[in-house]
C-alpha cells in the first residue's frame, strides 16, 4: 500500500512519513498534481499558519487537485483545518471541503493557548481505529468548531473536533504521529480505507 504525502515545503512532512513507513506503506512526497491526483490516498500534513499553507497551495497549482478528489484524502494538524471553508487566521478562505470554521482557542485560567499536550478523546466512530479515552498529541492554537463530520472530540475550552470524516475527506486535529498506539491505530485505519 502506498499514500502520497503532499510537499508544501515545511513542516513535520518527516515524522508523518516515518509514522507511515513503519505500518508499511510506501511513502511518496510530492508536490507534483498528477501524483497527487493518481494517487490512491493522500495525506495534507501541516504545520503554521493557515494563510501562508494556502498561499502554497495556490503557488503550486493544488487548491483544484485537492478540492476534487474523490479517494482518501487525510488532513493533519493544520491539514485538517484547511480542509473547512474559512479560518479566522489571517481571515483565510480555505479549501471548503468541510462545512464550518476554524477559531482560535480562547486563553483561561488553567487553560493555555496553544494546546500542547496529550488530552483524552471521546469518539463516536471506532472505524477510525480510535477508542474512547485515548490520549493523543495536540500541538495547536486554532480549531474547528465540534459539527456533524466530528468523529472524535477532545475539550480544551470548549468542544473541538480531534478528528472528522465527510465522504473521502478524514481529519486529524491531533498529531497521529506524536500519539504513540492510537496514532499508530488511527493512520493504520486511514491505509485501510
Amino acid at each position: 500500500m502506498s499514500v502520497v504525502l503532499v510537499d508544501l515545503g515545511y513542516g513535520n512532512i518527516a515524522s508523518i512519513a516515518i509514522a507511515f513507513q513503519r505500518l508499511g506503506a510506501e511513502v511518496i512526497l510530492t508536490a507534483d498534481p498528477g501524483e497527487i491526483e493518481a494517487a490512491e490516498r493522500v495525506a495534507l500534513p501541516g504545520v503554521g499558519a493557515a494563510g501562508y499553507a494556502m498561499e502554497r497551495i495556490d503557488a503550486l497549482g493544488l487548491r483544484e487537485t485537492l478540492t476534487r478528489r474523490t479517494r482518501p484524502l487525510l488532513g493533519i494538524c493544520l491539514g485538517m483545518q484547511l480542509l473547512f471553508e474559512a479560518s479566522d487566521e489571517e481571515d483565510t478562505a480555505c479549501l471548503g471541503l468541510i462545512p464550518g470554521r476554524v477559531r482560535r482557542l480562547e486563553p483561561a485560567p488553567g487553560l493555555t493557548v496553544p494546546h500542547m499536550g496529550w488530552s483524552r478523546l471521546e469518539v463516536g466512530d471506532e472505524t477510525s481505529g480510535l477508542a474512547d479515552g485515548d490520549y493523543v498529541y495536540f500541538a495547536h492554537s486554532f480549531a474547528c468548531d465540534d459539527g456533524p463530520a466530528s468523529i472524535a472530540t477532545a475539550r480544551h475550552g470548549r468542544t473541538i473536533p480531534a478528528a472528522v470524516r465527510q465522504g473521502n475527506l478524514l481529519g486529524a486535529q491531533f498529531h497521529p504521529e506524536r500519539s504513540a498506539m492510537a496514532g499508530a491505530r488511527f493512520l493504520k485505519a486511514f491505509l485501510s480505507c
